[in-house]
């Protein structure tokens, strides 16, 4: 199932409004004291990103004090989706040049920022960009690695396919040049079957349309018209192959005669000097053994 069909809270994050305080005549006493201490936060637009980190950080602080499911702990989670938003645009910014909308990226790199807000601790040391970037970039990547295969292949192949690529690419600036089948199943640790394997499930990430035009620089036509034709030297060379047995029982001169005028392009005249015999003996001779390996050919079908 697609992540943006699932997440209802992505929608919250990126379709809903900023969060506003609750007024105080409308909550209790507990939730009142549970956001009290916050600092003003101006539109979320207008905070850069040394501010939005700070922030950030009381955040969290109050995050970790809160229960969650209660009001409170969805107003401080949903402020933290907010502020970081702009991590989660900068990642798709770079997967712009895919053919899925910048706008469904947003929404799927929004998912991994929710997942990176659940699971990060500040007890951790670590900044939270640092944090959640990996966690967005790879969320973005598990939706292409789900939705932009032309045809569905196995997970197990889609993963071994950007195994390949990252070894290859390894590989190739080692040894400066393409890396054989051995040697990138040995990179693996696995088999050089299972290596062909995922090189021919790469071969179903993109597909090209039979009507798609070509290039300018392109002198052919489209894909449609150079698939598909009729190859009319199949013919010949069935014909040859049945003829090289009733060749081979033709009389040596015979033989010699179809050389020198099929082979070799001689005149019968110029035949008739080369075997010293006239060129209407030569005609006769020819003729004669045509209709023989036209009779053999006809009883042979």
């Amino acid at each position: 199932m697609s992540p943006r069909l699932d997440a209802s809270q992505t929608q919250r994050a990126t379709s809903a409004p900023p969060p506003e305080r609750p007024d105080h005549h409308l909550v209790d006493g507990s939730t009142e004291d549970a956001l009290a201490g916050l600092p003003e936060i101006p539109p979320y637009d207008e905070v850069g990103p040394v501010d939005a980190r700070a922030l950030s950080k009381t955040l969290f602080e109050r995050l970790e004090s809160l229960e969650e499911g209660t009001h409170e702990y969805s107003y401080v989670r949903n402020t933290l989706v907010e502020l970081n938003l702009a991590l989660v645009k900068f990642a798709a910014s770079r997967f712009r040049s895919r053919s899925e909308p910048i706008e469904d990226i947003v929404q799927v790199g929004t998912i991994g920022l929710i997942k990176a807000i659940d699971r990060f601790e500040l007890s951790r040391g670590v900044e939270f960009p640092t944090f959640a970037m990996p966690t967005i970039v790879g969320e973005i990547k598990r939706f292409f690695r789900d939705t932009s295969w032309s045809v569905r292949v196995p997970r197990r192949l889609q993963e071994l396919r950007l195994d390949l690529a990252k070894a290859g690419d390894e590989l190739a600036q080692q040894l400066d040049r393409a890396p054989t089948v051995a040697e990138l199943a040995e990179r693996l640790g696995i088999s050089n079957d299972e290596v062909v394997e995922g090189m021919a499930a790469s071969n179903a990430y993109t597909a090209s349309s039979l009507d798609a035009q070509p290039e300018e620089d392109d002198s052919e036509g489209a894909l449609a018209d150079r698939i598909g034709y009729e190859d009319h030297e199949l013919e010949g060379v069935e014909y040859v192959e049945s003829l090289k047995p009733l060749i081979a029982e033709l009389p040596q001169r015979d033989r010699k005669i179809l050389s020198l005028r099929f082979v070799a392009n001689m005149t019968q005249s110029e035949i008739g000097d080369e075997l010293g015999i006239s060129q209407m003996h030569v005609s006769r001779l020819l003729s004669r053994t045509l209709v023989r390996l036209r009779r053999g050919l006809t009883v042979e079908e």
